[in-house]
């Protein structure tokens, strides 16, 4: 019965643009789905190019993610679906750049994205967060939502730079506004087999966080690339390619882990 879900909220978070964040999110989300979650993704990212790549395009008008922090729309009435059964999405669009200067004068300000969605967490059995590539409000907004957090990591040496302050500011928002929060997991993508540096970088990181980083690597992958112009995830562009196998792998690995906890 729907009445008994409490989801589970993961905020999708590295400061470091390009590191497949957004692409994990929808992807994640549609993966979650086709196995028969209730899933819900929240696009918290002004850019709202988690909106798009899953059918729900800001050139649609309507109430959005905006709306809910300025006090306008309840999150209920934002809500879309999408081409996928079982898939939600809470879109966004540019207008959400104005939020974090409207913030700063909000009292809980950085819990507001928490009461936003409260009333929405029996109705879903993952709510997915995608955050700017910023450390900014929204991105602690959504570390205070979440119950973890789950960090995309480029597999190049440059992808290490500026872990070690997203990881203090993870235990920043634990220490003061979100004592359950904990680290999902860090995620290996653009994982390219013919490059030794790959390779190495992966051996890297995995000496230093061990069990932490997911067992799931995402390969680079055009079709992955491609499916976003359609408004597509990837498993409904094409299921057969290596990036929706990888992502299919690791709803799998998600659900088993989500177990454990």
């Amino acid at each position: 019965m729907t009445s008994t879900l409490i989801a589970k909220t993961i905020v999708l978070a590295n400061q470091k643009g390009g590191v497949g964040k957004t692409t994990t999110a929808m992807n994640l989300a549609a993966a979650l789905a086709f196995k028969g979650k209730k899933v819900l993704l929240v696009d918290s990212d002004p850019q709202g190019n988690a909106s798009s790549g899953v059918g729900a395009s800001r050139a649609n008008g309507g109430p959005q993610l905006y709306d809910c922090f300025v006090g306008n729309e309840t999150a209920e009435s934002c809500l879309r679906p999408t081409g996928i059964k079982n898939l939600t999405v809470l879109p966004s669009s540019i207008d959400l750049v104005g939020v974090e200067v409207e913030l700063i004068s909000m009292p809980d300000r950085e819990k507001k994205l928490r009461k936003i969605l409260r009333p929405l967490r029996d109705r879903f059995h993952f709510i997915l967060i995608d955050c700017p590539p910023s450390l900014g409000l929204l991105t602690i907004n959504g570390l205070t939502a979440a119950d973890s957090v789950l960090i995309p990591m480029q597999c190049e040496y440059f992808a290490l730079e500026g872990l070690a302050q997203l990881i203090e500011t993870t235990r920043k928002v634990k220490r003061t506004l979100n004592p359950g929060l904990y680290i999902e997991g860090l995620l290996l993508t653009m994982y390219d087999l013919r490059n030794r540096l790959t390779y190495q970088v992966a051996a890297e990181i995995k000496s230093h966080f061990g069990e932490q980083v997911f067992d799931t690597v995402i390969p680079r992958n055009v079709r992955l690339s491609e499916s976003p112009s359609h408004g597509q995830t990837i498993l409904e562009y094409d299921r057969n390619c290596p990036g929706a196998r990888a992502y299919e792998k690791l709803g799998s690995e998600l659900l088993r882990r989500s177990k454990q906890q």
